[in-house]
């Protein structure tokens, strides 16, 4: 590939991409909000760029992992780093659905019944250990990942902006789980493991666990994060890219190992996250290069591979974007 794609005239976008100024600022900001999260969590910078591509791409992120690898940690320093409202759910077996969504109560004052949110009504909402709940309180959290709202007794009420979900899981073979449903994964942009830190990074643990784990402060708004994501959706992609894109969709659907593909929705997810990806690089339009790098983190869950099938999906995925071409 290129490491230089000429910038062209996208037809019928919306509005023009951002400014040489934006960009900068969104880059800068990036950094300084990914250099606070490093302060707390000891984890490789590219998990902590992945997860905050999430939240500025208007998506959600699943961290997977064993446990004690720091995924509530990573999860907690992001809501910390904003100065914006946060919700911790711990996910457990006799969870409700109303426990998430909220539910309606009758005041006995007033004669009237009357809503009372739940933890879903955040800016940032920590669902930790998803999956440790059953399929039904799991489907609480759907239409508010999907849709920005939260519909309770006939009424939608809207969720506040921005709205990020980071939803932790033990793995699959972990006592007393719940595989997520295909739906429920499909809602997540961004799907990665923290990974097991090396030497060093296990001696950096030690010494700031030492007196007690530090705390992240706030260093932009959420007021800014809503501009942030408004920048990301501004970031012109041209024809050539979004086939790119549409090559990558339908490999997957035509890949042997693969049952079921990327669907539309998330070949919109990967467009998106380049988008954020190239922002963070400072440039004001994509480059096939973002896609690839986000490719790797989007795709992979949301891919059902053939029964008995060896293959696992990352490397299905390797596998696609080292045979699928940039048009020219």
């Amino acid at each position: 590939m290129n490491s230089v794609f000429p910038i062209s005239e996208a037809p019928g976008f919306p509005q023009a991409p951002p400014s040489a100024a934006e960009t900068a600022r969104f880059s800068d900001d990036v950094d300084r909000l990914a250099a606070s999260i490093a302060d707390v969590v000891v984890t490789a910078e590219s998990k902590v760029r992945l997860a905050l591509a999430g939240l500025f791409s208007e998506g959600h992120i699943l961290l997977e992992d064993l446990p004690g690898v720091g995924k509530t940690l990573m999860g907690k320093t992001i809501a910390q780093s904003i100065a914006c409202d946060f919700k911790r759910i711990q996910f457990t077996p006799d969870l409700l659905p109303s426990d998430v969504t909220g539910t309606t109560i009758f005041d006995v004052q007033a004669s009237r019944f009357e809503f009372v949110p739940g933890p879903v009504f955040s800016n940032v909402v920590l669902a930790d250990e998803l999956n440790r709940t059953g399929p039904r309180t799991q489907s609480a959290l759907l239409e508010a990942m999907a849709e920005f709202q939260v519909s309770v007794d006939g009424e939608a009420r809207p969720l506040p902006r921005p709205f990020f979900v980071i939803a932790t899981q033990n793995l699959s073979e972990s006592h007393g789980t719940f595989p997520l449903p295909d739906s429920q994964k499909d809602r997540f942009l961004i799907s990665t493991g923290m990974g097991m830190p090396t030497a060093d990074q296990e001696m950096k643990i030690l010494e700031r666990s030492q007196h007690g784990m530090p705390h992240a402060v706030p260093v932009i708004t959420a007021a800014r994060v809503v501009e942030m994501q408004d920048t990301v959706k501004s970031v012109e992609i041209t024809r050539l890219v979004r086939q790119y894109i549409v090559n990558i969709a339908r490999a997957t659907r035509a890949h042997p190992v693969v049952r079921y593909g990327l669907s539309p929705r998330g070949g919109a997810a990967l467009q998106r996250a380049a988008q954020c990806w190239a922002a963070f690089e400072g440039r004001p339009y994509v480059i096939p290069e973002d896609v690839s790098a986000v490719a790797a983190h989007v795709i992979p869950h949301r891919l059902m591979l053939n029964p008995g099938s060896d293959a696992s999906a990352p490397a299905t995925v390797t596998d696609i974007l080292e045979t699928v071409r940039v048009p020219a």
